[in-house]
């Protein structure tokens, strides 16, 4: 039997609530819920609404302080940091004729109706697509080279989400990455087995609230 997805908001209820247990200083940097008038604001900037599961999540947070590892591969944006990449990448794609896949790439290097959600580590930007289509709402990745990657993508935030909070209070995994603490007490995702980040110990999160 299939588990029914959580929302957003309720997939970051239980993600807060094992943050505070075992790693307060992480849920320190999750920003408060954007408000309405981000949001509007947002919207007129894109000239469409934020994708639904997206405008969702920013009401829970509106993303983080600094890069943080609380989601796996990801940290999630806040509205200005949104906006602020997706005009970055629109004036790079503009200039560089990178609107358009090379005859050699299925994806063009970024897209109008791409909303960037969250960055990697080396800032590349976990895109949200809202091209119309059966494939509407999946994420990808919009790298520094070559075209969008949309390789076995999540169908939709909420899926992602839903995973890290499953990952968290019943154990397993996120697509093959584990919860790790640091030594600094941060949460750090890794392949099974990893046992070292930079040198430090890592030891398995504890899943569930005890």
């Amino acid at each position: 039997m299939t588990r029914k997805i959580l929302p957003p908001s309720e997939s970051w209820r239980l993600i807060d609530a094992w943050l505070k247990t075992h790693v307060s200083s992480d849920f320190a940097l999750l920003n408060p819920p954007a408000t309405p008038d981000e949001i509007r604001h947002a919207e007129r900037i894109l000239g469409a609404p934020l994708p639904g599961d997206l405008a969702e999540s920013l009401r829970c947070h509106n993303g983080v302080s600094t890069w943080a590892s609380i989601l796996p591969e990801q940290s999630p944006l806040a509205v200005s940091g949104i906006l602020e990449h997706r005009q970055t990448c629109m004036t790079i794609a503009a200039e560089n004729d990178g609107l358009t896949p090379r005859p050699w790439e299925d994806e063009p290097w970024w897209h109008p109706l791409w909303v960037p959600w969250a960055e990697s580590a080396d800032g590349a930007a976990q895109v949200i697509d809202q091209r119309p289509g059966p494939d509407t709402g999946r994420l990808g990745w919009a790298g520094h080279s070559g075209g969008g990657d949309f390789t076995d993508s999540w169908p939709d935030l909420a899926s992602l989400l839903h995973a890290v909070a499953l990952a968290l209070h019943e154990g397993g995994d996120v697509r093959g990455l584990h919860p790790y603490l640091t030594t600094e007490g941060g949460l750090w995702w890794d392949d099974a087995d990893c046992s070292e980040l930079n040198g430090r110990p890592l030891r398995a999160a504890p899943f569930g609230l005890h």
